[in-house]
């Protein structure tokens, strides 16, 4: 029997480690071809090998997603080369400062709402095209508890993805009547380089790994998950719906 993702072309990106890596790893695994986007090309190099190492193949993209014209050239590329898009996992984030509000410099606010949401919402105009040339475009972003809970001190991560959340929600919303699903992976405490800079006195062995949180992507992919719109949970296991507009 192939693997579920078997011919599938799949895009991650911040996939130079943590989360973002452990996913491309994945859905390799998962018989995924992984076009891998990242700043950062020695963690993307380590990410080749493995990633060949487990029999399966990738395609580098050095690339930061606040360069609209390297994104748009991206999505140029995959049309010419493949000619649709089956999987998109918009990892890449930025924690910003964790500091009051008044404090937060205005280059930090700006990074954080450019990376956490506008980038996304540029890889969401341009590649939507290409996810309606599959027969089963699944698209998944990954959130943070604390969209919803607007902790103190946490204010460019917090808006930026609740800001996130919300346009993804109404790309699923639009997408509803197409073969194209948009959904939320909130993957909670994670042992990754971003949590621990965030709570550095917690023992990183509490905390599961990226590949542990990697492995509740996956499904979120395959043209089997016909769900939309929907948050999933690590933590939980569950799929959280959200309450339509009255």
């Amino acid at each position: 029997m192939p693997p579920p993702l078997a011919d599938s072309i799949a895009l991650v990106t911040g996939a130079s480690r943590g989360i973002g890596a452990a996913t491309a790893l994945a859905l390799a695994k998962a018989g995924a071809h992984v076009v891998a986007v990242a700043r950062t090309v020695g963690g993307l190099e380590e990410l080749d090998d493995r990633i060949r190492e487990h029999g399966g193949e990738a395609t580098l993209v050095p690339l930061d997603l606040r360069d609209t014209a390297g994104v748009a050239a991206l999505a140029t590329e995959l049309d010419e080369r493949y000619g649709r898009l089956d999987v998109l996992v918009g990892n890449a984030g930025v924690l910003g400062p964790l500091s009051p509000l008044d404090h937060v410099e205005p280059n930090a606010w700006d990074e954080a709402l450019a990376v956490n949401v506008t980038a996304n919402w540029h890889l969401i105009r341009l590649m939507n095209p290409l996810l309606k040339q599959s027969d089963a475009g699944r698209t998944v972003f990954v959130t943070s508890a604390v969209a919803a809970s607007a902790r103190a001190y946490w204010g460019p991560y917090s808006v930026s993805k609740a800001a996130l959340e919300t346009l993804v929600r109404t790309y699923a919303a639009e997408a509803e009547k197409t073969n194209v699903r948009a959904n939320l992976f909130g993957p909670g405490p994670t042992r990754t380089r971003m949590y621990l800079s965030a709570f550095p006195g917690i023992d990183p062995e509490t905390l599961p790994t990226p590949e542990q949180v990697a492995e509740a992507i996956v499904p979120l992919c395959l043209p089997s998950f016909t769900e939309t719109g929907k948050l999933y949970e690590y933590r939980s296991g569950k799929l959280k719906s959200f309450q339509p507009p009255a």
